[in-house]
């Protein structure tokens, strides 16, 4: 079992899930326990195809164990996901998406897009902190950290989960 606190770097992260199949095998574990449930309707017997996927045998519906995560529908591989995660919960300050893009070798705007991700899992609303009845500067910076270290805590605890 990997304990996601002891990771010193990104390069520790990787190196734990060094391929897709070793970050969908990790998710698979911790999602389903070795069996196998459709989300589309959790009674139907699933059967596995090709590439990781499966079919519910109810509804017809392939799937795999991304469907309804915050990895669903995305082209970046998992590894760079972990390793995202890892970083945004473990930053001083928070990350921009010009950073992480380039700490991943990611564009600006898919560093956005799993940033933007990463936050709505966490709970994370910047927009809504800035949009509060006019604090003074030192207020909202000191909402947003709080709100950063409460959440990445949470996020710590959910990539232990990840990892189980």
């Amino acid at each position: 079992m990997i304990d996601f606190k002891e990771f010193k770097s990104v390069s520790e992260v990787a190196a734990a899930f060094p391929n897709e199949i070793a970050c969908m095998e990790h998710l698979e574990q911790i999602r389903w326990n070795g069996l196998v449930t459709s989300p589309f309707d959790p009674i139907s017997k699933v059967y596995l195809c090709a590439d990781r996927k499966y079919r519910c045998r109810n509804t017809g519906k392939y799937f795999n164990v991304k469907t309804g995560t915050i990895f669903y529908n995305s082209k970046v591989p998992l590894q760079k996901w972990f390793m995202a995660i890892w970083m945004v919960t473990t930053a001083t300050q928070p990350i921009t998406s010009i950073q992480l893009g380039e700490d991943l070798g990611l564009t600006q705007k898919t560093a956005w897009f799993l940033l933007q991700r990463i936050r709505k899992h966490l709970g994370l609303d910047y927009q809504k902190i800035s949009d509060r009845a006019k604090p003074n500067p030192r207020q909202k910076v000191d909402q947003i950290e709080v709100v950063v270290e409460k959440d990445r805590m949470q996020l710590l605890e959910w990539l232990q989960t990840l990892k189980k």
